[in-house]
C-alpha cells in the first residue's frame, strides 16, 4: 500500500536558497512530509495538498545557531540554587524562543540537552533540532571549573559545582580522564564534543591569557571523537590556545576574538572553522563580577580586529552563533546578531553564515549526525525547514530583529508552527 503524503504547496515566493546573492522571484515550493519535493514556477496543486499563497514574500531556510546554550538561560544565582528539573523546565522556554525567532536548528555548545533533544524530536516539546555536545570539558581551573573558594581542593574532597553535578560541564585531567569524559558524552549521543583550551569570561578562576590542556590531552579528545566519526570544537581566544588545538586536530574554534592574522592564516590553510559571536559581548551576563566584566570587555574589544583580519585573509568558513547565557530577555533579542554583523559582512554573507555555512559545519559530525540530509538550504530533497518573511532581508536584514511582525510563516520538518499570512 502506498503511503499518503502530507503535502503543502507554498506559492509565489521569492527564494533565498542559502547561497544566492539575489532572490529568485515567482517560485513555488512543494513540501511532502518533511522534505522539499519540488521547486519550480507554477507547480500544479497535488490532490489533497494544502495551499498557501505567499504573495511574493521572501522565503529563506530556517536559521541555524552554531553556538547555543539552550540549557543555561538563568542567572548564576538561580542556576546554582536550583535542581536539575528546574533547569530542564527553563530549557523548554528557551527552545520555544528559538523557534519563534526562526531558528530551526541549533548546535548546543555546553549543556545536558540530550533529553530535551529527545523530547523535541518526539513532539513532546516544541523547539529546534539540536546537535548536542553534552558537557563542555576542561581541565581543573579551566573554563568548566565553576567551583568557588567555599569548595575544597579536589585533591582532598569531591565537591563538584552544580553545573558539573548536572553534567552541564565536566572537569577531566590527563589523557585517561579526557578519554573517559569524551566517551561519556558520546555514550549519551553527542554529535560533536566541546573542550576548553583557554581562559573564558564566564569562569572566574581562569584569566583570558592562559592556555589550557596539554597537546596530548587535546589529542586524546580528538582521537576519541574521531574513533566515533565525529569532531572536536575548542573554546579559545588566543593564538597559543588556538594553534595548539589546531595542531591536535580540532576542527572548529569557538570565539577566537584575540587571535592574530598569523593564526587566521593557519585556520584558512588547515580549513578550520571559525564560530564567532557578537551579541553575547554586548551585555554582561547575570552574575558577572568585576573581573569577569573586564575579561568580557577585553573579548568584545577584539571582535573588530578579528573580523577585519578574517576578511583580509579570505577566511570563508565562518559560522553563525549567539553564545547568549543567563538571560531569557536577551534570548528574545537573539536576532540582533544579524544586525551586529553588518559592520563587517553584507546581508547575503550573514544569511549564508546563518544557513548553508553553519549547516556545512554541523555536517562534520558524519555518522553521528542526528539529522542526515540537507539542512540550511532550499533545494529539492532538503529538510523542509522554511521561513517566509515580510520584506527582503538581503536588502534590509534588520527586519529579522522583529520576528513577531516579520516572520510570517515558520516551518520545521514540514510542520507549520506559525502562519500569519492573510
Amino acid at each position: 500500500m502506498n503511503k499518503t503524503l502530507n503535502s503543502i504547496l507554498l506559492r509565489n515566493v521569492a527564494i533565498f536558497n542559502g547561497n544566492n546573492e539575489a532572490l529568485i522571484d515567482g517560485m513555488d515550493v512543494l513540501v511532502e512530509d518533511n522534505r522539499i519535493a519540488k521547486i519550480a514556477k507554477s507547480i500544479p496543486i497535488p490532490e489533497g495538498a494544502a495551499v498557501i499563497d505567499a504573495q511574493g514574500r521572501t522565503m529563506t531556510p530556517g536559521f541555524i545557531d552554531a553556538h547555543s546554550h539552550m540549557m543555561l538561560q538563568m542567572s548564576f544565582a538561580e542556576a546554582f540554587n536550583s535542581d536539575e528539573f528546574y533547569w530542564a523546565y527553563v530549557s523548554t522556554q528557551t527552545a520555544r524562543t528559538y523557534l519563534n525567532n526562526g531558528f530551526t536548528t541549533i548546535r548546543e555548545m555546553a549543556g545536558n540537552s540530550f533529553s530535551l533533544k529527545k523530547a523535541i524530536d518526539r513532539g513532546i516539546v516544541e523547539g529546534p533540532r539540536i546537535y548536542p555536545s553534552g558537557p563542555m570539558i576542561s581541565q581543573t581551573s579551566g573554563h568548566s571549573d565553576h567551583r568557588t573558594d567555599a569548595q575544597k581542593s579536589s585533591m582532598i574532597a569531591s565537591e563538584p559545582s552544580v553545573p558539573m553535578k548536572y553534567d552541564m560541564v565536566q572537569i577531566a585531567d590527563g589523557r585517561a580522564e579526557v578519554l573517559k569524559a569524551v566517551r561519556e558524552a558520546l555514550r549519551r549521543g553527542a554529535s560533536q564534543v566541546k573542550i576548553a583550551v583557554g581562559g573564558g569570561t564566564g569562569s572566574y578562576a581562569d584569566p583570558m591569557d592562559v592556555t589550557q590542556y596539554t597537546l596530548d590531552e587535546i589529542r586524546a579528545a580528538v582521537e576519541a571523537a574521531s574513533d566515533w566519526g565525529t569532531y572536536v570544537v575548542a573554546h579559545a581566544y588566543t593564538d597559543n590556545a588556538i594553534q595548539r588545538a589546531i595542531e591536535a586536530g580540532v576542527k572548529s574554534i569557538e570565539h577566537g576574538n584575540l587571535m592574530t592574522e598569523e593564526t587566521l592564516c593557519l585556520m584558512k590553510a588547515k580549513e578550520i572553522w571559525l564560530s564567532p559571536q557578537v551579541i553575547v559581548y554586548t551585555y554582561y551576563p547575570h552574575g558577572y563580577n568585576e573581573d569577569m566584566k573586564k575579561k568580557h570587555d577585553q573579548a568584545y574589544a577584539g571582535i573588530d580586529n578579528m573580523f577585519n583580519m578574517a576578511k583580509k585573509v579570505g577566511l570563508e568558513k565562518i559560522a553563525f552563533g549567539s553564545d547568549i547565557i543567563t538571560d531569557p530577555e536577551m534570548m528574545e533579542r537573539i536576532n540582533e546578531e544579524f544586525v551586529h554583523r553588518t559592520k563587517w559582512f553584507t546581508p547575503p554573507e550573514i544569511l549564508r553564515q546563518a544557513t548553508s555555512k553553519s549547516a556545512e559545519l554541523l555536517a562534520l559530525s558524519g555518522p553521528r549526525n542526528p539529522y542526515p540530509g540537507k539542512l540550511g538550504v532550499i533545494q529539492e530533497d532538503a529538510y523542509a525547514d522554511l521561513l517566509i518573511v515580510n520584506g527582503n532581508p538581503l536588502e534590509d536584514i534588520s527586519i529579522l530583529t522583529r520576528p513577531k511582525e516579520n516572520l510570517a510563516l515558520i516551518m520545521k520538518d514540514g510542520k507549520i508552527y506559525k502562519n500569519i499570512i492573510n
